[in-house]
């Protein structure tokens, strides 16, 4: 299936009279009813007739000549972590499918709808957000569009987010990311995938996993596409993104931890990307960083998605453990053997590890580093239990760093048309958002010309 235009590209197109809110909401729902497309696995829950009715109040706005975003009539995806008034929200689980249902949105998806964009649907995900790999085993799993026939994994835990926008069931989508939940489906779907700093979008109405690394963000076409639903997340005002000169790029490229059990396919891809940039003159010095190879020993433990999970779930997993998938219930068991001395020491190794790592990174624009070091693997594969939890690890590995750096991070695509989807992750410190975009915005010129 096609992807939809870009955000800027629908607007010039609705502003013009080619096209209408309407008219995008159709072909977003019809694809998702596609028998012979992901939709069924894409999407838990649809909400067609509430998204047709968004979409005719878009359409009389924009008639007035009352747009109120660059949102304003854009189809967009939730993942099954958000509040959604009148709806339930799962987690993509088996055990709540019967929860009470939401009495008010999050407050992410009621600035979504404020924005004008039309909330077409929640979609699927690996359940209670707790794996990197997008596989559910009651609500199925849609495949990577890259070699669906083999059948692909789409990444996680944001599965359906990724396939949503790559399928051209949604313009953008909205994920989670605890440890590289947005990047990794936007590394294996082929499109784009923004983390921004936690505490720049709010989590009031979203279903947690790891309270001290959750973040939410945009899944979308483009680095601009996601600046634009980033700052309506966010409640800044949209953003005037700017490339910055290629020769005045400063980079940094970690030469340990980052490439360990890469695949040759990622290896040559992120080299060739590097290349092109320096090519341009942006400067890239590619230097070992120690910190990094520190990460296993201080989050030996299972860290704190591990410790925080197993707090919000404690109850429920004691009373219906079989209720869970037990891929995922094993890892939030992991939180139980670990003391509330292990926990203020792990929170204490981190502030250490972030100064030192923000300290770093000073004299550079930007952290680059292989999103996944891998290309989507097999669902076949991934039958066998060890080889789930491996491949799991691998996954998570290098996304999982900007997490614990409490960091923003943009995957942008990087692979020639018609191959094995990589992605180029680009990385900075908290707060350094709107930069990060500008620096995403010039990476992504160089590497798609």
């Amino acid at each position: 299936m096609s992807k939809f235009a870009r955000i800027r590209e629908l607007q010039r197109a609705l502003d013009a009279g080619e096209t209408t809110a309407l008219a995008l909401t159709e072909q977003a729902l019809a694809r998702i009813a596609d028998p012979n497309g992901e939709g069924a696995t894409t999407f838990i829950s649809v909400y067609a007739e509430q998204a047709r009715a968004a979409a005719r109040a878009s359409d009389t706005l924009r008639a007035a000549g009352l747009a109120r975003s660059a949102l304003e009539g854009i189809p967009i995806s939730i993942k099954d972590l958000f509040d959604y008034k009148g709806d339930v929200t799962r987690g993509a689980s088996a055990l709540l499918k019967d929860a009470p249902a939401a009495t008010e949105n999050a407050t992410l998806v009621q600035r979504l709808i404020n924005a004008g964009a039309i909330i077409v649907g929640r979609t699927n995900m690996t359940e209670f957000a707790f794996s990197g790999l997008g596989i559910n085993p009651h609500y199925g799993t849609p495949r990577s569009p890259w070699d669906r026939a083999t059948g692909r994994i789409p990444g996680g835990s944001s599965s359906g987010a990724g396939v949503s926008v790559a399928d051209g069931m949604a313009v953008a989508a909205i994920g989670t990311d605890t440890g590289g939940s947005i990047r990794i489906p936007s590394a294996f779907c082929g499109i784009t995938g923004f983390k921004p700093t936690a505490d720049r979008i709010p989590s009031e109405g979203v279903m947690p996993l790891s309270h001290s690394l959750d973040s939410s963000g945009p899944l979308g076409l483009s680095v601009e596409c996601c600046a634009l639903v980033d700052a309506v997340l966010s409640g800044e005002p949209e953003p005037s993104l700017e490339a910055i000169p290629a020769q005045q790029l400063r980079l940094l490229m970690p030469t340990n931890y980052v490439f360990g059990r890469a695949d040759e396919t990622v290896l040559a891809v992120f080299q060739h990307a590097v290349a092109q940039l320096k090519a341009q003159g942006v400067h890239v010095d590619e230097v070992e960083i120690p910190e990094l190879d520190e990460l296993p020993y201080i989050n030996r433990l299972g860290g704190f998605v591990c410790a925080e999970a197993w707090f919000y779930h404690k109850d429920h997993i004691a009373n219906h453990e079989a209720a869970y998938d037990p891929r995922v219930a094993s890892r939030i068991l992991r939180g139980k053997e670990q003391s509330a001395a292990d926990y203020i020491e792990l929170q204490n190794a981190r502030m250490d590890w972030i100064a030192r790592m923000e300290a770093r990174l000073a004299p550079y624009d930007a952290l680059i580093l292989p999103t996944t070091p891998i290309v989507p693997p097999t669902l076949a594969e991934l039958e066998d239990e060890e080889a789930y939890f491996r491949i799991n690890g691998t996954i998570l590995r290098n996304p999982a760093i900007i997490n614990f750096l409490n960091g923003c991070a943009l995957s942008i695509p990087c692979q020639p048309a018609q191959s094995a989807p990589v992605g180029f992750m680009v990385a900075a410190p908290a707060y350094h958002d709107l930069h990060l975009l500008n620096v995403g915005l010039t990476i992504e010129s160089i590497l798609l010309s």
